[in-house]
């Protein structure tokens, strides 16, 4: 028996080891172009904007069933340093987490990452007035990447390369804010601390059904903002939204809801449009509410879910935004039924809003 014990726990210590996280560092040079969504954006740059990202790479191996289910994603941190080759812009650090997901034989690399910026150069009434995309010297920062990746080519030494789209943008916390969106070719090199390790997905492993019923969301955001006139000041918001999904797998769930604007920096905006544009015949007492309908998508990884909306002012008496907006952001499940999660709103390329919220999934 005790012969037994002994190789029990030497096999599962076995296993447990071909399946811990090993380590890799990352370092990319990134080289590229800004894409100009606004017409003030091209007397801004006109250089290719330059810059540097390291990472830290926790390598999966399937010690969690999120892990397996993913094809064995990486996760860890990064530290970017992008230089616009702009005077009134400056330069940008961000720091953040991210995921590297893999497909076509592990050679296909999508990479999500989301953090914070911290610009050398913001607007300055006086000193930088022409820079009319930073309105704060704290940022978001949202990277998305394709690249070819190789993370064998010489020993433990790998490659990769391909495209990554950069943003930064306040979420209108602060006028001006019109924002800076980048694609840069993104060539680069990483060391695996430890070899490689073919993982395959245990046979054994009971199939479980994700499928659920519908359920009913009730999401409270909230935050704060400014109009887009400059020194109007920063205003609270309250966004109440109801929804309902519907689960179809482990992966994804569907969304279909409805929600209430109560965002307090429109007053502001309505009043000075009255009053600066007199042609309009705007009634400086027109509602600033707006009610809106939307679907959506949320991608399901562990307790951490990815959410994705597009959605349409049913209601909505001040139309200086056009009537389609759109959310993209994070959530964490504290529990089965309740969430946290911090969202951007904007319309198209332009940001409203940065949301935090807490909500209850029924």
């Amino acid at each position: 028996m005790r012969r037994f014990f002994y190789l029990l726990l030497l096999v599962s210590s076995f296993v447990m080891a071909q399946h811990k996280d090993t380590y890799a560092v990352e370092a990319s040079f990134l080289r590229g172009n800004t894409l100009p969504h606004r017409d003030d954006i091209h007397l801004l740059v006109n250089g290719h904007p330059e810059g540097l990202l390291f990472s830290f790479v926790m390598k999966t191996h399937g010690k969690e069933e999120w892990q397996r289910v993913y094809d064995f994603p990486d996760y860890g941190g990064y530290f970017l340093y992008q230089d616009f080759k702009s005077e009134p812009l400056g330069v940008c650090y961000a720091v953040g987490g991210f995921y590297n997901f893999y497909f076509l034989n592990r050679h296909l690399q999508l990479k999500l990452a989301q953090g914070v910026a911290l610009t050398t150069n913001p607007y300055d009434k006086v000193n930088n007035s022409k820079n009319k995309a930073f309105g704060t010297r704290i940022m978001d920062n949202t990277n998305i990447g394709l690249s070819y990746d190789n993370q064998n080519l010489f020993g433990n030494i790998g490659f990769h390369a391909g495209i990554l789209f950069t943003h930064y943008s306040n979420g209108r916390l602060k006028s001006p804010n019109s924002g800076i969106n980048t694609y840069l070719l993104n060539l680069g090199f990483n060391y695996n601390f430890e070899n490689e390790k073919k993982v395959v997905n245990d046979t054994s492993d009971v199939k479980k059904s994700f499928r659920e019923p519908l359920k009913y969301n009730f999401v409270f955001r909230t935050g704060i903002n400014e109009s887009p006139i400059i020194r109007t000041g920063q205003r609270p918001f309250y966004h109440i939204g109801f929804y309902v999904d519907k689960r179809l797998n482990r992966k994804s769930a569907w969304q279909l809801g409805t929600e209430l604007f109560l965002t307090n920096s429109f007053k502001d905006y309505i009043q000075y449009y009255s009053v600066a544009y007199p042609e309009a015949s705007l009634d400086p007492n027109t509602d600033y509410k707006r009610v809106g309908i939307f679907i959506g998508h949320e991608l399901f990884i562990n307790r951490i879910s990815l959410e994705a909306q597009v959605g349409y002012y049913v209601y909505q008496p001040f139309k200086k935004d056009i009537p389609v907006y759109d959310r993209v952001g994070i959530k964490y499940y504290f529990t089965d039924k309740i969430f946290g999660g911090f969202t951007i709103k904007t319309h198209m390329f332009l940001a409203e809003a940065l949301e935090f919220g807490i909500g209850v999934r029924l």
